[in-house]
């Protein structure tokens, strides 16, 4: 591992692009031109419309949490093996749910473990949770006597950790939605399903239709990939699922499965051995947020929303040991072995492979 050349930067490829490269907390996005868009439709044979624009995404090993990147010791800028997982694992349950007949999702094409050529859409304005366990920040405002999440009454009585008697659906924004009294103009805040069907425009859905569509498919997939953990004893406890339009074959709009889904970063999954025996052990990236709140100096920070300038300045301080890294690695490893049933290919040199296969098979690079 110690040789192994983390993708921490994932901006800065030469890949020819449509306009600035957009880079989020793992993923970076390289919006192709229509030119190259068309010719690799026609190319590959990709079986969508021939105008459909088309992007890179380029996956990293960086690790966030609370908000922040996080670093390690001797160069570990990301977590190893961590992007080609979360990538392994995303493609397969998309996969699942092609063959179990649900919607598209946003990949068409995976060139290489860290390479995702994907069609662009327009997300709806939703991050959509899905619970069937109370814990985390649910339970913490539980523990404080908030029973009201996301509209829903929740019964007395609920103990930490304790199956929901249903699937909760409690969705948050995704970015700043404006103008809306009874949202407030912050990030990641939790709404109602009455927010949404009364706000359609500004949560950028077509119709009360599609939120009953976003709501099945969450459902649907949810429970899919819950009977899938089950057969390798593992609990789908939470997740958020990301929703976006494309146009079909037709030219209509069609609403599809984007980002990422199932992954220890967009879920929490638990041990169900040590679960049945009153453990908690996590094989998401919830285990390295525990071990944070254990390790940095001042832990109440990482909860503070309204500090973030502090909190951002102690993850800026701070280098994660190698075998802190290491750990998580061997969390995210392990768990995408369990669900692919296939061992991870972590490539030696990420970022000279993903230039090679993207100029040689793809001819995006530009000289």
């Amino acid at each position: 591992m110690s040789n192994y050349k983390v993708m921490d930067v994932n901006d800065d490829l030469a890949i020819r692009t449509s306009g600035p490269v957009h880079s989020g907390k793992v993923r970076s996005v390289y919006r192709l031109t229509a030119a190259d868009s068309r010719r690799l439709i026609e190319e590959k044979g990709y079986n969508i419309a021939a105008d459909t624009p088309l992007a890179i995404m380029i996956i990293s090993d960086r690790i966030s949490a609370f908000e922040c990147i996080w670093k390690g010791e001797n160069g570990l800028n990301g977590v190893p093996g961590k992007g080609a997982a979360l990538n392994a694992i995303s493609a397969h349950w998309f996969n699942c749910f092609n063959d179990a007949g649900l919607a598209g999702n946003h990949i068409v094409d995976v060139p290489h473990p860290y390479i995702w050529i994907v069609r662009q859409a327009q997300p709806v304005m939703v991050e959509a949770i899905a619970r069937n366990y109370i814990t985390g920040s649910m339970w913490r405002a539980y523990s404080k006597g908030t029973r009201d999440f996301c509209g829903i009454a929740l019964d007395e009585g609920l103990t930490a950790n304790q199956k929901l008697p249903e699937l909760l659906i409690t969705p948050s924004t995704k970015g700043i939605i404006t103008g809306i009294s009874e949202v407030p103009e912050v990030d990641d805040v939790n709404i109602s399903r009455d927010n949404i069907i009364n706000n359609l425009e500004a949560f950028k859905f077509n119709s009360i239709a599609d939120v009953d569509l976003y709501e099945k498919l969450l459902t649907e997939g949810f429970n899919l990939i819950t009977e899938q953990l089950a057969e390798v004893e593992q609990i789908f406890v939470d997740t958020k699922f990301e929703f976006g339009y494309v146009k079909d074959l037709q030219g209509n709009d069609e609403l599809i499965y984007i980002d990422e889904v199932g992954t220890p970063d967009s879920s929490r999954i638990w041990d169900e051995k040590a679960y049945q025996q009153g453990e908690i052990v996590e094989n998401s990236k919830e285990g390295f947020r525990q071990m944070l709140l254990k390790s940095v100096p001042n832990p109440e920070l990482l909860l503070a929303k309204d500090k973030m300038p502090e909190r951002l300045a102690m993850a800026a301080g701070i280098k994660l040991s190698e075998a802190q890294i290491l750990a998580v690695s061997e969390t995210y490893t392990n768990i995408a072995e369990k669900i692919t049933g296939k061992k991870v290919q972590v490539p030696a040199d990420p970022k000279a492979e993903i230039l090679e296969i993207l100029d040689r098979d793809y001819a995006l690079i530009e000289k």
